[in-house]
């Protein structure tokens, strides 16, 4: 019997591996992590992470073929492969602070897994990792080899939240990188034949170690190019009364283009998409790629750039001032149907409207008050360490109250300002929050849920992203 083990129970390790134990039942699967409270969570009836579909998997499987222990040691030393999943941040101090991906707890898993290991090991690299990270590893594992054989193999994850469980079922591919050495391409093979218990055997790409790790990138890197693409032209619209809704339907007709990721919003979030072109852009200047590092710098500069030009059109249409004046937030989350908060552009937002003092109400379907305050009182990089390593200092902002209801949230509100695209807020009651409001009420929508034409007769005062600017709007300076 084959036995996996996978180090890090977050968002890639669980579901991947709740997934394959569902596929392949003679395989017998354990998860480890050494937070404990999240381990509790991963064997009790809430589970740390909220993704359709994983729950009814979990329950079918664990205890059969799939465990979750704080074993750390114990499943490392008795599996065949073992899953590297943990948390590689980006550096906030030393040498690539703000762009090189922080190595330290991918390391010491390599150095626990070199001391306990007794039996040849297959590793495989799971969590994004900046290209060149397995011939570390694998320095790590053979200058303490004792005798033992470790194979490096880098299987990246494609997973996108929200559709997490559909991704593991069908991917678009399964990518598996290896050396390409006889032993290498047999640890190649025994990955394959795990993932071919339900993949298509066309569905799953071997290439060199290092393809697989910079495929992982460029992925991210091109998805977010693609969102930093509609929203330069987003500002270009507003400036000369274009719709970008129009135009991205007439882009997206291309076939060479497609449909997808053309929505232009405040900006892009979640885990991914900012660390990966920053690693990025760091591996390019190491290799003296200056134009090449620059080039994927402008996809976060135009990122940043549209959640600032989204604040300063907050302000300077509310008579340039928002000191002391209510503003409902509504979503926090990165995207709809997650609770992930990570790199959200809600975290930059409320920032800017709270440096000009005002006073925010949030609402999330899903995001925890307690989420939100650590959010907006942590610093940029820290999100990504381990819970138990995050500074705490929640006694900062006083200026945010967290509500459960959207109209509670907007209730004696100046202005209200729609940053995730729940589908909820498409169909809220407008005329009765309107009437609630403070006027002139204005409604800021970050991603362009809302029907304009519709809101404007109620009363509302409406900026919509990359949409023809309300009379109100037209002479006020775009960016402060």
């Amino acid at each position: 019997m084959v036995k996996i083990c996978c180090i890090g129970a977050g968002y890639v390790g669980g579901p991947t591996m709740a997934v394959i134990a569902l596929k392949c039942p003679a395989i017998e699967v354990a998860v480890v992590d050494i937070s404990a409270p999240r381990i509790a969570a991963w064997n009790s009836d809430q589970l740390p992470i909220y993704e359709p579909g994983l729950d009814e998997i979990v329950k079918q499987c664990r205890g059969k073929n799939l465990f979750f222990s704080t074993a750390v040691e114990k499943h490392v030393s008795e599996a065949d492969i073992i899953f590297v999943s943990v948390n590689t941040p980006t550096k906030t101090q030393g040498l690539g602070a703000g762009k090189a991906a922080d190595l330290t707890y991918w390391e010491s898993a390599a150095r626990m897994i070199a001391d306990v290991s007794k039996s040849n090991k297959i590793v495989v690299e799971k969590s994004t990792v900046p290209v060149k990270t397995a011939e570390a590893i694998e320095k790590i594992l053979t200058h303490n080899s004792k005798g033992i054989k470790y194979q490096i193999l880098s299987n990246p994850e494609f997973l996108a939240e929200g559709t997490a469980i559909e991704d593991l079922f069908s991917p678009d591919r399964v990518l598996i990188g290896g050396r390409e050495t006889p032993d290498g391409q047999k640890a190649t093979q025994a990955l394959k034949e795990v993932y071919a218990h339900w993949v298509p055997e066309d569905r799953i790409i071997t290439t060199n170690l290092w393809s697989a790790e910079l495929s992982k990138l460029a992925a991210n890197a091109f998805l977010a190019q693609r969102i930093s693409s509609v929203n330069a032209m987003s500002a270009l619209c507003e400036a000369t009364g274009a719709n970008i809704s129009e135009v991205a339907h007439a882009v997206g007709k291309d076939t060479r283009i497609g449909p997808k990721f053309l929505n232009a919003s405040v900006g892009f979030g979640g885990s991914c998409f900012q660390k990966d072109i920053l690693n990025l852009v760091y591996i390019c200047e190491c290799n003296g790629l200056t134009e090449v590092a620059n080039y994927w710098k402008q996809v976060i500069k135009v990122n940043d750039y549209q959640k600032n030009r989204f604040v300063n059109r907050v302000v300077s249409s509310m008579f340039n001032t928002v000191s002391g004046k209510k503003i409902a937030i509504l979503g926090f989350a990165f995207k709809k149907d997650t609770g992930d908060t990570r790199e959200t552009p809600a975290i930059d937002v409320c920032r800017g409207l709270l440096g000009d003092k005002a006073q925010l109400s949030i609402y999330d379907l899903q995001v925890t008050e307690d989420q939100i305050r650590r959010d907006l009182s942590m610093k940029k990089f820290d999100w990504d360490h381990p819970i138990h390593l995050q500074p705490m200092n929640l006694a900062a902002v006083k200026e945010v109250s967290v509500v459960w209801d959207a109209y509670e949230a907007t209730k004696g509100a100046h202005g209200i300002c729609i940053l995730t695209e729940w589908d909820e807020f498409k169909t809220l009651d407008y005329k009765k929050i309107f009437d609630n409001m403070q006027k002139p009420a204005f409604l800021f929508d970050g991603r362009n849920v809302v029907d304009v034409e519709k809101l404007r007769e109620i009363g509302f005062i409406v900026y919509s992203i990359g949409k023809p600017l309300d009379a109100w709007l037209k002479d006020m300076p775009a960016m402060a």
